[in-house]
């Protein structure tokens, strides 16, 4: 996909969507560098890959680190946020920080340290609860929690960049991501994760809201396959959903799973989370015309986790 060896500086990279695509640079021969404010990348999935790497453990709040850390830089993938509707319900503050200021931290970074490409990992959140569904990029945004705000605000600063001082800048917004490595220990975790486990445990499920809301999954290597493509062949300023153009309600997705254990879980109800839309669904013929595919299903990804 690249033509030679470049420097990558990923953002966010110790994270769940942060190491798959470490993994899928280094595969493709990149030198990757990772910025992350977790403690030791010893602890994190990218352990492994522990000599492979450069580790700079960092917040992106702190804008004189990105702007050393990016010299000599080549693409930026920006993953590092606050990444959860619910936890922005509870934090704002926390939320618009992470998600704004340091945003503008590595865009302006990389704009002073001339980084050929920034690639912005954006949301379907922006959405909200937009009556159009399917989404195409161009679909109005609804803007319902500080998280949605935060991404809309860093989809706007992309465009900005590119627009005024030429920076490329490609967003990237991603739907449902799931996979191996998803949190399923947080309150804020995401829904797959929190069903598998609870389904290993033979406990119910807890479903919020009545189950008939709809997600679009995807897997999380077609994700990071999805930065890839982006950083090679995007057009500068635009946006691209990231999805896999099915939907599933949350009913349908925990007979699924019931299907992969051979076990039928009771279901739990309670209210609605705030922040949570009702339907969630992308066109993503725009991605596709740059190649890409899924190449992993939900049910194919279900089973691949169950077996971890």
């Amino acid at each position: 996909m690249f033509d030679r060896k470049y420097t990558w500086a990923i953002t966010g990279g110790a994270g769940f969507i942060g190491s798959h695509t470490v993994r899928e640079l280094l595969k493709n021969g990149q030198n990757v560098i990772v910025i992350d404010n977790t403690k030791h990348i010893g602890k994190t999935p990218l352990a492994p890959f522990a000599d492979r790497v450069t580790f700079l453990n960092f917040d992106v709040r702190n804008f004189e680190n990105i702007l050393n850390a990016l010299k000599n830089v080549d693409y930026v993938i920006h993953l590092a946020a606050l990444v959860s509707v619910a936890e922005s319900m509870h934090n704002p503050q926390l939320s618009l920080e992470i998600n704004i200021h340091g945003t503008a931290n590595v865009l302006e970074a990389a704009r002073l340290n001339k980084v050929k490409r920034f690639i912005f990992a954006s949301s379907s959140a922006v959405y909200g609860n937009n009556p159009d569904a399917p989404y195409q990029e161009t679909a109005q945004t609804n803007i319902q929690s500080p998280y949605a705000l935060g991404k809309l605000a860093g989809d706007e600063l992309c465009q900005m960049y590119t627009d005024l001082y030429g920076l490329e800048t490609v967003i990237l917004r991603y739907f449902n991501v799931f996979g191996p490595g998803q949190d399923a220990d947080s309150p804020y975790s995401a829904v797959i994760a929190k069903f598998i486990a609870l389904a290993k445990e033979n406990k119910s499920y807890n479903i919020q809201w009545d189950g008939t809301q709809t997600r679009d999954f995807i897997y999380v290597s077609d994700v990071a396959n999805a930065n890839l493509l982006a950083a090679a062949k995007a057009k500068p300023g635009e946006i691209y959903n990231v999805a896999s153009g099915q939907t599933t309600t949350l009913l349908k997705l925990t007979e699924m799973i019931d299907a992969v254990s051979g076990v039928k879980n009771k279901k739990e109800f309670s209210p609605k989370r705030e922040g949570d839309v009702k339907h969630s669904a992308a066109v993503i013929s725009k991605i596709e015309k740059l190649g890409f595919k899924t190449t992993i299903s939900l049910q194919e990804g279900l089973k691949l986790m169950w077996n971890k």
